[in-house]
């Protein structure tokens, strides 16, 4: 069994539009804090843009656990 977590951080772009920047292996002792000042910092930085227009606010985020389990391989 394959197991991947991934960090997943929600934005409201200029458009009224969701974007999400996702960040594989993410620590395991992340905090709330640790990631809201993080994103806080990337909306403040503006150094991402998307179709909608850059990213102006903090929607929610959330860590993913993916559990592959092969049953066949070659």
């Amino acid at each position: 069994m394959v197991e991947t977590k991934t960090l997943q951080m929600v934005f409201a772009n200029a458009a009224n539009g969701r974007v999400t920047i996702s960040v594989l292996d993410p620590r395991d002792d992340l905090t709330a804090l640790d990631v809201e000042t993080a994103m806080n910092d990337i909306i403040a930085a503006n150094v991402i843009s998307s179709t909608g227009g850059d990213l102006v606010s903090v929607l929610g985020a959330r860590v993913v656990t993916r559990q592959v389990t092969e049953l066949i391989t070659s």
